[in-house]
C-alpha cells in the first residue's frame, strides 16, 4: 500500500491536533507544515526535524504531498482550498468550509470536476456517541421527533475574525443535518455583542423544518461553564447527548407526555438507559476517513456537499442576524 504524505497549512489550535492523528495513521505521515508565523514553525524544526516547514502555501501545493489540510482562519479557506485542488491535491478544510455560499459551491464543483476529495472538519459526525444517537433517531425508537435543543457554551475562545455563530454553530448544524438527513426551511436569530463591537459572542438560533420539527441552538463564548449537550425530544422516548461526560455520553429517557381522549395530559415515567459506547477519538476517525477516501476515491462522510449545506444554514443565520428582527429567513437548498 502506498504511503500517503500530508501537508498542513495553519499551525494554530487545530493544526497540531490534526497532524498528530494523520502522522499516526498506518502508511501515512506528516511531510510538511506551513504557517505565516516563524515562531510556530520553530518548535517543529526542533521536535520533528524530518518535517519540512515553510511560510509559503505555494511550497505545499508544489510538493509531493497527497493531501492538504487547511487549518487557517475561515477567510483564507476558499483561496487555499481552491489552489490546493487546482494543484491536484486532496483537501480537508476545517469548519466552516467557506465564508459564503458562492465560494462553497465553487469548491464542491471544482473537486468534482478534478476528481479530488474535498472534505470538511465536521469532527462530531465521527463521534461514536453522535453515531449512537443517529441510530436511535433513524431507527424510529424515539418516535416522532418534536424538537431538538443544542447547547455549546464556554468562556472563550474569543475570535476577532468571525462571530460565535460561524465559530461554534457549524458543529451543531452539522450534527442536526447528520442526525436527521434534512435541512431546515427557516431560521430566526437573536444575538448580542458584549465584548467586541459588531462581533456577537452569544447567539440563539431557532430552526424550523417542513415536517414541523423545531431545533434550537445556543452558542456562546461568554458562559462560565463548558456545556456541549444535545437533547432530542420524541413522542416515545427522549435522549440527551452530553459530550462533556465521557462515562455517560448518551442517556435514553423512557418518559414523555400523552394526550388521549381526555383533554388532560398524562405522563409516562420509565427507566433511564445508558448504552455502552466503544470510544475512539472522533478526530482520529475523521483522519482515517480522509486517508481512506484518498486511496479508494469514495465519498467522505463529511464531504464538500455536506459542508456546503452547513454554510447555507450559517448564511441564512447571518442574514437574520444582520436584520435582527422577528422575521424568519429561508435556508437556501440545492
Amino acid at each position: 500500500m502506498k504511503d500517503l504524505r500530508f501537508g498542513i497549512i495553519g499551525w494554530g489550535y487545530w493544526g497540531p491536533k490534526i497532524a498528530r492523528n494523520l502522522d499516526s495513521l498506518p502508511n501515512g505521515s506528516l511531510a510538511m507544515v506551513c504557517d505565516m508565523d516563524e515562531r510556530r514553525l520553530a518548535s517543529i524544526r526542533i521536535n520533528q526535524p524530518w518535517v519540512r516547514t515553510t511560510t509559503r502555501p505555494e511550497d505545499v501545493f508544489a510538493s509531493d504531498v497527497d493531501g492538504v489540510v487547511i487549518a487557517t482562519p475561515v477567510r483564507a479557506h476558499y483561496q487555499l482550498a481552491k489552489a490546493a485542488l487546482l494543484h491536484g491535491k486532496h483537501v480537508l478544510v476545517e469548519k466552516p468550509l467557506t465564508a459564503n455560499i458562492a465560494e462553497a459551491e465553487e469548491l464542491v464543483a471544482l473537486a468534482k470536476e478534478l476528481d479530488r476529495v474535498l472534505m470538511v472538519g465536521h469532527t462530531f459526525e465521527y463521534s461514536p456517541a453522535v453515531n449512537e444517537l443517529r441510530k436511535l433517531v433513524q431507527s424510529g425508537d424515539l418516535g416522532k421527533i418534536y424538537c431538538v435543543e443544542a447547547e455549546r457554551v464556554n468562556l472563550g475562545l474569543f475570535r476577532n475574525d468571525i462571530n460565535v455563530i460561524w465559530d461554534l454553530a457549524p458543529h451543531d448544524v452539522s450534527i442536526l443535518l447528520y442526525l436527521f438527513g434534512k435541512t431546515p426551511e427557516q431560521i430566526k436569530v437573536q444575538a448580542h455583542a458584549h465584548l467586541q463591537s459588531r462581533i456577537c459572542d452569544i447567539a440563539h438560533l431557532d430552526l424550523s423544518f417542513a415536517d414541523g420539527m423545531a431545533a434550537h441552538i445556543h452558542v456562546s463564548w461568554l458562559h462560565p461553564c463548558k456545556i456541549r449537550r444535545v437533547t432530542v425530544i420524541g413522542d416515545a422516548r427522549m435522549v440527551v447527548y452530553d459530550d462533556t461526560n465521557p462515562a455517560e455520553m448518551i442517556k435514553i429517557y423512557n418518559k414523555g407526555a400523552d394526550v388521549h381522549a381526555d383533554p388532560g395530559v398524562s405522563y409516562r415515567y420509565g427507566a433511564i438507559t445508558i448504552p455502552h459506547i466503544d470510544w475512539m477519538e472522533p478526530l482520529r476517525l475523521e483522519c482515517e476517513d480522509f486517508a481512506h477516501c484518498i486511496r479508494t476515491g469514495s465519498l467522505p462522510r463529511a464531504n464538500g456537499e455536506v459542508g456546503l449545506q452547513v454554510v447555507r444554514v450559517l448564511a441564512a443565520a447571518q442574514e437574520a442576524l444582520e436584520a435582527q428582527s422577528d422575521k424568519a429567513y429561508p435556508v437556501m437548498v440545492s
